[in-house]
């Protein structure tokens, strides 16, 4: 399988970023990693090995990108408006950065957007406010309301609320959509949401599945047994869904 390490400095976070690729071809996965996880999480929880057929085929190639959450989402030092203003910079590098560099090193034109858990969240959103850039979303154990205080998982704003947050909010903002080219777009889309029926975010993932539901927008919601919130249940995931 092939296998690449990538590091660049990023102008829009000011700092290096490091990503790895797996496989030659085929559609384009642009991985984001779990809470404070980074670009080697994916391949440390042997994920690449359950696709390893898809991907020597060349059906599937996976970009595993570093996350940046203990700088955004979990930097609770920052005032949350500082801990949303550094995100959607992150959001900027996978835009302007990290896509086009998928987009040179692969011509395949179906990009899929696919993460574990809060990985589920930065797939979702990017995806949601950008579904020109992308012609799948796949998550797994996502949480899509980051201002929820759900079991010891906490309102990540410490009740600060702002436009920032409510267009980062999938849950806030999609209800409300009414542009006829993004709803046409997000129709378009492949959308596979999974979740556990013991997961905290499970109401959630049923919240979302019904507002998609009431913009006419096409997708599927798969509700496995027990609380499915580690990497055993994504490995037998990722086989199915991706």
């Amino acid at each position: 399988m092939n296998r690449e390490y990538h590091k660049w400095w990023s102008k829009n976070l000011d700092r290096d970023m490091e990503l790895l690729v797996f496989g030659h071809s085929g559609e384009k996965v642009l991985v984001f990693p779990t809470r404070g996880g980074r670009f080697f999480e994916y391949e440390d929880l042997r994920m690449p090995k359950q696709l390893a057929d898809k991907i020597e085929q060349g059906k599937l190639q996976l970009y595993c990108v570093d996350g940046i959450d203990g700088e955004s989402f979990y930097c609770f030092w920052a005032h949350p408006s500082g801990r949303i203003q550094r995100y959607l910079a992150y959001e900027q590098y996978i835009l302007k950065e990290v896509l086009p560099f998928m987009k040179k090193k692969n011509k395949n034109p179906v990009v899929v957007s696919h993460g574990c858990s809060l990985g589920a969240f930065h797939a979702a959103n990017i995806a949601f406010r950008h579904p020109n850039k992308f012609n799948k979303l796949v998550a797994f154990s996502g949480r899509f309301d980051l201002t929820l205080n759900v079991e010891y998982f906490k309102d990540l704003f410490d009740g600060y609320y702002s436009e920032d947050v409510y267009f980062n909010t999938p849950t806030h903002f999609l209800p409300n959509l009414q542009c006829k080219k993004i709803l046409k777009q997000l129709r378009a889309m492949d959308i596979t949401l999974v979740i556990g029926e013991e997961d905290p975010f499970y109401d959630n993932n049923r919240a979302l599945s019904d507002i998609l539901r009431k913009q006419n927008i096409e997708h599927k919601l798969y509700v496995w047994g027990e609380r499915a919130h580690r990497g055993y249940y994504w490995r037998r995931m990722a086989p199915l869904y991706l």
